[in-house]
């Protein structure tokens, strides 16, 4: 089964009495396991396209699936349900909170559905091992690099389990070292089996992914 399947995606913005299409009958697909770059310039449509994937908003016609699950008959209540279930939020500029530390800033999303902040930390303490950033967890974001925050990042998005992972420029704000660092972690994480799925206008970064999606004027095409 598609952890994405897409079908006649169609999205269009109205300026002034004018509607422009920007997404025009998008098909695509991504199974679970896989490691897939979007790649396209800027207003390409790709942010336009990410913000339906990561369910923040929706199609004007079409049907999206999202790990079997019709997210376009959807209510926002159900989409902010799966925002904070399915899908992990990887973003170029971190979108940390900054009186927060950083084992409070991971541990975010399982406050948020429920768990008690020991559940939270005890869960979530393997994920920061990984990443590398266990003696950094008292810390606040100030205090961090810029790699070391998407690391933060990318244990956000990773402790809750998600179904994929969505990059948006993941290494839009970092030095060339740091970025590299990044999309080896991104790659690892692929190999464990994680499906990730990265917006990028970089042909270098997008080489990372093992499939490379172009998205020009609203279409896709592949590699």
């Amino acid at each position: 089964m598609s952890m994405i399947k897409m079908v006649n995606i169609c999205k269009g913005f109205t300026v002034g009495e004018e509607k422009v299409q920007i997404l025009k009958n998008i098909n695509f697909n991504v199974e679970e396991g896989e490691f897939v770059a979007i790649l396209g310039p800027s207003g390409s449509g790709k942010t336009t396209l990410m913000n339906i994937i990561g369910c923040m908003d929706i199609c004007d016609s079409g049907e999206y699936y999202l790990d079997g699950q019709a997210i376009h008959t959807m209510e926002e209540e159900d989409l902010g349900d799966i925002r904070n279930k399915e899908i992990g939020f990887i973003f170029q500029n971190y979108q940390l909170i900054p009186t927060y530390n950083i084992l409070q800033n991971i541990i975010m999303p399982l406050v948020v559905r429920g768990m008690t902040t020991a559940e939270a930390e005890a869960k979530c303490m393997e994920t920061i091992k990984l990443l590398g950033i266990d003696h950094r967890i008292h810390h606040k974001p100030s205090e961090l690099s810029g790699g070391q925050k998407q690391r933060v990042s990318i244990a956000r998005a990773l402790v809750g389990e998600p179904a994929i992972l969505l990059a948006d420029e993941p290494t839009g704000a970092l030095d060339r070292q740091s970025g590299k660092d990044v999309l080896a972690l991104f790659k690892q994480l692929n190999d464990m089996g994680h499906t990730v799925v990265m917006i990028t206008h970089d042909l270098t970064v997008a080489q990372a992914a093992t499939r490379i999606v172009h998205i020009i004027d609203g279409q896709l095409s592949e590699d």
